[in-house]
């Protein structure tokens, strides 16, 4: 039970293992969005890659989500923030989403085998997984336009972290234990430890600093996204 971690969709197919299970990564804000959305009833989410694909799923009556660096589009339903999930109009709807990210990653591993949503809202339930699993893991960060990011990064390691110490995971690969060995640097305080990052700066500057702190709080919402064809649903 091998983990490997790759930091860029556009890095992908050096890392496919068609036995992998692809965890898809991209906290801020992505799969932290996508996790909230299930947790508050959601039924599916379709995730497309392009702004022109969303567009077919408004015109076919749809609620879709779309964001561009890191705002939402206008004529949209949804962005990319959490909080914009916490509400009743999304119970039992199927929401099309596409992001400048998160989704690319999604499109980047359609190949494998099985994917999973990670992000820290649903550590715990993602370790738990792959653990009952018991097969190889590569995490794939989406990272902020194919360049490697931190969140992501710490996210890949705190899993690999478990797997590894607690659950007989191995890994040979130098980006597994280069996350790790972040993670184990910001544990004890991840939103302090990326005042520096990136995404974190210009996430603040669009005034979103709340959607930061949520989405770097581990095991708020304990569901599973995981593709079922072109489908994301809940894992029961």
């Amino acid at each position: 039970m091998n983990i490997e971690v790759c930091y860029s969709p556009q890095s992908y197919p050096l890392f496919h293992n068609p036995e992998s299970i692809v965890v898809v990564v991209d906290i801020l804000r992505a799969t932290s969005a996508i996790t909230t959305a299930f947790y508050n009833g959601v039924t599916k989410m379709i995730p497309v890659a392009t702004v022109e694909e969303a567009k077919t799923f408004k015109e076919s009556g749809y609620l879709v989500a779309a964001e561009r660096n890191g705002e939402m589009l206008e004529g949209f339903d949804l962005g990319n923030s959490p909080f914009g999930y916490m509400n009743t109009k999304v119970k039992g709807k199927t929401i099309a989403i596409t992001t400048t990210n998160g989704t690319q990653a999604i499109e980047a591993a359609s190949q494998a085998k099985k994917i999973i949503i990670g992000s820290f809202l649903n550590l715990e339930t993602v370790i738990n997984y792959l653990k009952k699993e018991k097969k190889d893991v590569l995490f794939l960060c989406a990272g902020w336009k194919n360049k490697f990011n931190l969140e992501d990064t710490l996210f890949a390691g705190a899993v690999s972290e478990a797997l590894i110490y607690k659950h007989g995971f191995n890994s040979i690969c130098d980006s597994t234990i280069a996350s790790m060995e972040l993670y184990k640097l910001s544990k004890h305080d991840l939103y302090g430890f990326l005042a520096n990052s990136s995404h974190r700066n210009r996430l603040a500057k669009l005034d979103l600093e709340r959607d930061i702190k949520y989405c770097l709080t581990p095991n708020q919402c304990p569901v599973l996204p995981i593709m079922e064809g072109k489908f994301l649903v809940k894992k029961t």
